[in-house]
Formats: structure tokens, C-alpha cells, sequence
């Protein structure tokens, strides 16, 4: 029997229990579908495809050594797993188990009905401590930590199914992707991954948790792991094992508290994708659904915010940086959604569609739900209302980092770098080559935290948030590994906190 492999976002070939399973059943047909209505959607863009495409041409070479040919096909991948299975009897198919967008879940139904009908079996596997079909939290955190706790697969000898031509890799135009210049960008492949992994467990971990919140010193202070773990060059698991194996080496002083946070935040990302697993619409409708009709988008708002034209310089820097990169901290992606879901009053849908398509690491399981929380409408987390002024003077003192992506504010005096609107000389300048602010951010706030305390003190508000709670939260599981989902409290807003999920 003939069996094929389905890759989605696990492009390696360690640490990979469908391949491991597939390789024991027969002749493997590795296979990555490149759907192109999947490509130009909303929340997809050519520099996430980019760094696709060099991961994937990276696995092909690895596959290469072992006999067997990475197969590439452009197309809808029901279709072509149809065809690919009558012309090669394919008798079963393998792949991970996907928490992705509505978009993917659609499809994974239509493949599940394709195959029911066609008499082939697929077999979905777990790649993450990620359960599905879970009906609450309780004991969740166990199950996770026991899969993360199993040392890696190795890669496995495979056998190839003959005769089938591999295909190329299209390029961005191939796809007719919109133009999206990002010109540092991160690398895709998994020796790039494997590089980068080292070099922060064995050298700059000592600044993680110090150096995490300014986009200053992120560059250097975070692993800078998430586009390879998001599109599954190097397997969380692999990392949890080098992180054990790094803190058994016992490494000094300073090492283990960095360490363990690193370990904590491992742990966060599948806590949150265990939230979109569980309620795969997160996309689309608000955990609370008193919450999802609360803001209307202003097209003009929304406009500034995705060209960096907000007129709030340290906002503008962040989204400029972000444009460039494909990257930029947790903290300030935190900052960027909340300032424009409670400044700028957009809707997070909005909001959180275009840090998506930017973000090279996007990962839809991670990204909605803490879109979500940010945005406050999730009904069982505390306000973050970030001031964008404070973050400013906070995270960038001497404004190195605004000044950078915003030449034109070169004028404009240090004092008030984070606030022109208040030099003097402002009228130089704002409205000319450097926009007014599109609100007043103090007002602004003001108005949408008096907004959320009116919606959590609305009839029914704490008990629907009680039923979230006991759905997607860890509160009888290890509860201080989850600190951030809390029982329904007070409507009054607590002020902002850091929670990081950076990596």
C-alpha cells in the first residue's frame, strides 16, 4: 500500500509522528499543496509564502538524501490528493492534525468527506501538546507537559512511491502574489532554525527576560524562533528537549531564570492554540459575544494604522519596523493591538487581519485568541489599555529606535519626540510631513475603558464569562502557569500588564 504524506506547517523530517507512522505502512509520497486561494487571502501575504518556499526547497534536499522526492503541487488539495491517490494508489493518508484558520478547518472537512467517499483513510496525528475534541481544561496541562516530556522521533528510512515527478516550488509571481517588500525578513529553512536555536540557548538567553520588551534590544533578547516553529521547521518539542538538556548543564548565574521563562512561554503558546482548537471561529466571532458587535471600523483610522501614518511616533515606528521585518516583539504587538482596538476604536478583526498578514510568524492558533485578549473581548481577561506615549518614553528613552523609522521627526526635540504635538515648533512639521495625531490618545483611552466597564456591567455579562472560563481556561490544572485567565471581576480596569508570549 502506498501512502501519502500531507505537509502543512511541519516541514521537517525529525521529530515527526506522521512521517514516523507513514513510513512504517508502506512506499511514502511526501506531499505540500500550495492552495493558492489560501495564499491571497486576507491574513496571508508573499513575504509568509517567501519564507515558505526556501523551508520548503530546504526539505526537499533533505528528503533528497533519503531517496525520496518532496512532491509540490499548486492547487486545490482535495483535488489534487485525488488525483495524486488514483494515479499512484494511494491507499491511505497521513498528516498532523492542524489548528489553523476557518479557511484550513473548511478544507480539512472537505478532505475528511472526500476521503470517507473514496474509501481512503486519514490519519491525523498530534505534533503539539494541542488536544482535539477537548471537553475542558481540566488535567490539560498534564497531557501537554507528558507529550513534551517524550524525547523527539528520529528521522525514520522511508521508501519512495516511484514515478512521480516532484514539481517546482513557485516563486511569489508565480502565485500572483501582491507586492509585499520586506527586506530583513528572517530566512526560512531548518538549518537556519537549528543555528538560531543555538545561538540563543547557548548565548542569548542571558538578556531574554530584560531584553524582551523594547524593540530596542528584542532583536537580540528573544529566540527568535516563531517563523520556524510556525511553519514547523523545527518542532516544539525539539525545543523543550534542548532547552531540558541546556538547563541540565546547570550554565551560571543568570541562565535558569531566563531559562524557565523561555520554558514558561513554550508552554503559553500551547495554551492559546488549545483556545482556537477549541473554538476554531476565534477569526471571526468574539469569545463573548456581547463583545463582538462593540466596535465599528473608521476607514480612515484604519488606513493610518496599516501605513504607519497615525501620527503617534512610537505607534508609526513599531508599524514601520513590523512592515520591514516580518517581526517585532511581543510587547509591541500587544501595544499595536491595543491602541488600535481602544485608541483608534477599530474592530480587532480588522485589527488583528492586517498584524497577520505582516507577521512572517503568524500562526493562526496563536495570534487570534491573543488578539482576542488584547482586544478585551474575551470576556474572562483583565483590560490592557496601553498608553502608547509612556510605552514610548519606556521602551525607547533616547528615541534611537523612532528616530530611525521616522526620519522625518529629525526636528523635533528629544523632550518631545513621543509627544510633538506638544513642542512648539510642531506646526513645522504635523500636518506637512509628519501627520496629526487621528485621536488624542488619553481621551481615546478614557472613552473605550468607560466603554468596556459599561459592556462587563450589562445584564448576563459574568455568567457568560463564567462559561468561558470553565471552557477555556486552566483554572483547576497548575493555575499559576495561566495566571491570565481569570473567574469574571469587577468591572473595574486594572492597568496594564506585560503577558508575553514572545519567543
Amino acid at each position: 500500500m502506498n501512502v501519502l504524506l500531507w505537509l502543512k506547517r511541519d516541514l521537517r523530517l525529525t521529530d515527526h509522528p506522521a512521517l514516523t507512522l507513514a513510513s512504517g505502512l508502506g512506499p511514502v509520497l511526501p506531499l505540500y499543496v500550495v492552495e493558492p486561494e489560501y495564499w491571497t487571502g486576507a491574513d496571508a501575504s508573499a513575504r509568509q509564502w517567501a519564507f515558505t518556499a526556501e523551508t520548503l526547497a530546504a526539505l526537499r534536499a533533505d528528503f533528497a538524501a533519503l531517496g525520496v522526492p518532496l512532491v509540490v503541487r499548486v492547487g486545490d488539495a482535495v483535488e489534487v490528493i485525488a488525483r495524486l491517490a488514483r494515479t499512484h494508489s494511494i491507499g491511505q493518508i497521513v498528516s498532523h492534525e492542524e489548528t489553523g484558520t476557518l479557511w484550513t478547518f473548511a478544507r480539512d472537512r472537505r478532505m475528511a468527506a472526500w476521503a470517507r467517499q473514496a474509501g481512503i483513510e486519514w490519519t491525523e496525528l498530534p505534533q503539539t501538546g494541542v488536544v482535539r475534541r477537548l471537553k475542558d481544561r481540566t488535567g490539560w496541562a498534564a497531557r501537554r507537559d507528558a507529550f513534551m516530556a517524550e524525547p523527539p522521533l528520529p528521522v525514520p528510512n522511508l521508501s519512495p512511491v516511484e514515478g512521480v515527478e516532484p514539481g517546482p516550488i513557485p516563486d511569489t509571481r508565480a502565485l500572483r502574489l501582491a507586492h509585499d517588500p520586506c527586506p530583513h525578513r528572517q530566512g526560512g529553512g531548518r538549518a537556519l532554525a537549528l543555528t538560531t536555536l543555538e545561538g540563543f540557548l547557548n548565548q542569548r538567553a542571558t538578556g531574554y527576560r530584560s531584553g524582551m520588551s523594547s524593540p530596542l534590544t528584542a532583536e537580540r533578547g528573544c529566540s527568535r524562533l516563531s517563523p520556524h516553529l510556525a511553519i514547523g521547521a523545527i518542532s516544539a518539542r525539539e525545543v523543550e528537549t534542548a532547552l531540558r538538556d541546556r538547563m541540565a548543564q546547570k550554565p551560571g548565574p543568570g541562565w535558569a531564570a531566563n531559562l524557565n521563562s523561555f520554558a514558561s512561554r513554550l508552554a503559553w503558546r500551547d495554551h492559546f492554540t488549545q483556545k482556537l482548537e477549541d473554538a476554531p471561529d476565534m477569526e471571526r466571532r468574539a469569545l463573548h459575544r456581547a463583545a463582538d458587535r462593540l466596535r465599528v471600523s473608521d476607514a480612515t483610522r484604519l488606513e493610518a494604522f496599516r501605513t504607519g501614518e497615525t501620527g503617534l511616533p512610537f505607534v508609526d515606528a513599531c508599524l514601520r519596523y513590523l512592515a520591514a521585518t516580518g517581526w517585532i516583539n511581543f510587547r509591541m504587538r500587544a501595544m499595536l493591538t491595543s491602541v488600535g482596538c481602544y485608541q483608534f476604536w477599530l474592530d480587532w478583526r480588522d485589527v488583528g487581519g492586517h498584524l497577520a498578514h505582516r507577521f512572517t510568524d503568524y500562526d493562526p492558533g496563536i495570534h487570534w485568541p491573543q488578539v482576542q485578549m488584547q482586544a478585551g473581548v474575551t470576556g474572562i481577561n483583565r483590560l490592557r489599555i496601553y498608553n502608547p506615549v509612556k510605552q514610548g518614553l519606556d521602551q525607547d528613552p533616547a528615541g534611537a529606535f523612532t528616530r530611525r523609522w521616522l526620519p522625518e521627526l529629525a526636528e523635533v526635540p528629544d523632550a518631545f519626540l513621543h509627544s510633538p504635538w506638544k513642542w512648539s515648533g510642531a506646526g513645522r512639521i504635523l500636518g506637512r510631513r509628519y501627520p496629526e495625531p487621528v485621536v488624542d490618545p488619553a481621551a481615546a483611552a478614557r472613552a473605550a475603558r468607560q466603554a468596556l466597564a459599561d459592556l462587563r456591567r450589562a445584564p448576563g455579562f459574568a455568567e457568560a464569562a463564567g462559561a468561558i472560563l470553565s471552557r477555556h481556561a486552566s483554572p483547576k490544572d497548575r493555575p499559576a502557569r495561566f495566571v491570565n485567565d481569570r473567574a469574571p471581576a469587577r468591572p473595574r480596569p486594572a492597568p496594564p500588564g506585560q503577558l508575553s508570549l514572545e519567543l
